[in-house]
This record gives structure tokens, C-alpha cells and sequence, in this order.
């Protein structure tokens, strides 16, 4: 009986709109409330009904090919995600569709050309690189790691390439690439769902690099690399006292006051101004806990935040209040 009242409801309620002249942004908003419900059967519908008013309007099948990649019609989204990338107006969503489509159908080498062709047409898309690479490294082809740099050169501000470059560095020897990119990556993305999981990497990596008793890297270090690397190792012969949140935070600290009385301005990195500017505003020692403290003990973490309310409020503020943003390429390699 529900069914039945929902089929009448719904043929009253596109008998009313067939007789409008509905705009683009009335159509996307119709077909939105639908898949916001679950129900991407009739958001495709009201998409469908849409571009009868509107022909070849690119939101809509844009809008189309992403309802019935959430309705799982897989053919139906490869089919209009490819006709939308041969327009002249596409644009780089129209190969990321067309990229989910293929992937999900299992078309490997066709989403692979796909890419390519994306990437050719738009050089700078962040977004085409890291997908790019993931499709690549999800059957470990090393290539991936290509495409990650290539992605966070074209595009220094898209996360989606420093998270990336982060996981594939920490199972190397490149241990700094892992540092370096985690932390840029957790500042960009400091409220996502994976934050959590590179703050647990960057504290694990730290463990790796100073319980390591290799005197040096088995990997060529670039020049700004071997700097980073002679400055912290300098700085943390604090860690005669054992490995703490604490004892890295006084590491870390001596590493940016040496960092620029000797490389600052060879090496300018967005990620050690920031240090900086925390430093300068008395929130290093809070930052780092932000970072590490719940990796290192969970219970401590929160006994430290109620311990210290006020100071944990004036990070957050600083953290939340702007966002982290890279003026140029980090030149690391």
C-alpha cells in the first residue's frame, strides 16, 4: 500500500513540474532531495525529466551520471560519463565520473587511458593526479608515487596527493617524505576522517626514525632532505630520556630555532612556518600534542586536554580559524 500511495504521489508531483519551466539549479536541488532520502531511482527521474527542458545541460548530466553511479546502474554511468568527456565544455569532474564508472565495472586499463587523457586536458587537476596514482597503486604498480608528486606539483593545495604520499613513503627508506607530507596533509584536512589515521603514521614513523640504529639512510637524500635530517638529528639528542609527546615537542622545537638561523631562507617551507608561528604564539607545545598525544597514550591525551582547557582552546582556534595553504611547490626533492 506504501508503494502504491508513493507511485501516486510521485506521478501528482511530476504532472505539477512537466507543466514549468524549471531552472538548472530547481532541478539539481529536486533530484539532490532524492538522493539525500536514499532514493536515487527517482532523482535520476527527476534529472531524466530535467533535461528535457534543459538539453545538454552539463550539471545535469553530470548530476545524472553521479545518481546512477549511487543507484549502481554502472553501465548507465559509464555510458554518459564517456560522451561527457568527448564535449568540448567538460571539464575534470566529467573524467573523475567517468574514472568511478570504469573502476567500479572493473575496466582497469580503459580507466587508466581515461586518466591519462583527463590529466593531458587538465595538467594542474590535483584531483586526476591522486586518483590516478590510487588506481595504479591498488595493484601496486610504482608508478603511483609518479603521479602523487606530479599531483602536489601541479596542485600544492588538493590533500588528496600528500595523504597518498605519505602511505607509500612510510614503506620505504624515505622516512622524512613521510614526516613531511603527513603533517602538510593533517593541517589541510585537520577535521577528515583520516586525520586520526596520519597522526597515528607521523608518531610511528618518529618511533622508526629515532629507535633506528642505522647510521645513515639506505636512499639518496635530496639537499633540503639532508638538511631537515643533520638539524633534527642535532636536535634530538633529547631523546636520551626516552620517546614522550614531551621529549619529541623539545626535538621539534630546537629543530625550528636552528632550522632558521641556518636554512629558513636557503629552504623556504610553508609547513616549518607554521611551526614557527605557533612557536611565536606560545601553542607548539599544544600543537604537538594535538598531533601525537593521542597516538602515543589516549588516556593521557585527554587528562592533558581537561588539565589544560583554555591553552587547547586558543590552538584550535588558530588551527580551525584559517586555512593552510602552500603559496608555491614544496620543493623537497
Amino acid at each position: 500500500m506504501k508503494k502504491v500511495v508513493s507511485s501516486i504521489f510521485w506521478l501528482l508531483l511530476m504532472g505539477t513540474v512537466l507543466g514549468q519551466d524549471l531552472s538548472l539549479r530547481e532541478w539539481q536541488l529536486r533530484a539532490l532531495d532524492f538522493n539525500n532520502r536514499g532514493d536515487h531511482t527517482n532523482a535520476v527521474i527527476v534529472l531524466q525529466q530535467g533535461l528535457k527542458q534543459h538539453p545538454n545541460a552539463l550539471v545535469l548530466q553530470k548530476d545524472l551520471t553521479t545518481s546512477l553511479l549511487l543507484k549502481r546502474d554502472f553501465a548507465g554511468a559509464r555510458q554518459l560519463a564517456l560522451s561527457l568527456v568527448e564535449r568540448t565544455d567538460a571539464d575534470e569532474a566529467c573524467f573523475q565520473l567517468g574514472g568511478n564508472a570504469l573502476k567500479a565495472l572493473e575496466e582497469v586499463k580503459e580507466c587508466e587511458k581515461l586518466y591519462v587523457k583527463g590529466i593531458k586536458k587538465f595538467p594542474k587537476s590535483g584531483p586526476l593526479h591522486s586518483e590516478m596514482g590510487e588506481l595504479l597503486w591498488s595493484f601496486k604498480d610504482k608508478r603511483a608515487i609518479t603521479y602523487w608528486e606530479n599531483g602536489i606539483q601541479a596542485d600544492p593545495n588538493y590533500s588528496g596527493n600528500y595523504y597518498n604520499a605519505a602511505l607509500y613513503y612510510s614503506k620505504t627508506d624515505w622516512l622524512w617524505r613521510t614526516l613531511l607530507y603527513g603533517e602538510i596533509y593533517v593541517n589541510m584536512e585537520s577535521k577528515s576522517e583520516r586525520a586520526p589515521v596520519i597522526k597515528k603514521l607521523l608518531w610511528e614513523t618518529y618511533q622508526q626514525k629515532i629507535m633506528s640504529t642505522t647510521a645513515a639512510p639506505a636512499v639518496k637524500l635530496s639537499p633540503f632532505e639532508t638538511a631537515v635530517a643533520t638539524t633534527f638529528d642535532k636536535a634530538s639528542t633529547v631523546m636520551a630520556q626516552g620517546l614522550s609527546t614531551e621529549t619529541l615537542t623539545m626535538a621539534r622545537t630546537r629543530f625550528v630555532l636552528d632550522w632558521f638561523k641556518q636554512y629558513g631562507e636557503r629552504y623556504p617551507f610553508r609547513l616549518f612556518d607554521h611551526h614557527q608561528q605557533l612557536l611565536k604564539a606560545g601553542l607548539f607545545e599544544a600543537y604537538d600534542q594535538w598531533l601525537f598525544g593521542e597516538a602515543e597514550n589516549k588516556t593521557r591525551f585527554t587528562q592533558w586536554k581537561t588539565n589544560k582547557v583554555e591553552e587547547f582552546y586558543k590552538l584550535e582556534s588558530f588551527l580551525f580559524n584559517r586555512v593552510f595553504k602552500l603559496s608555491r611547490y614544496p620543493h623537497l626533492f
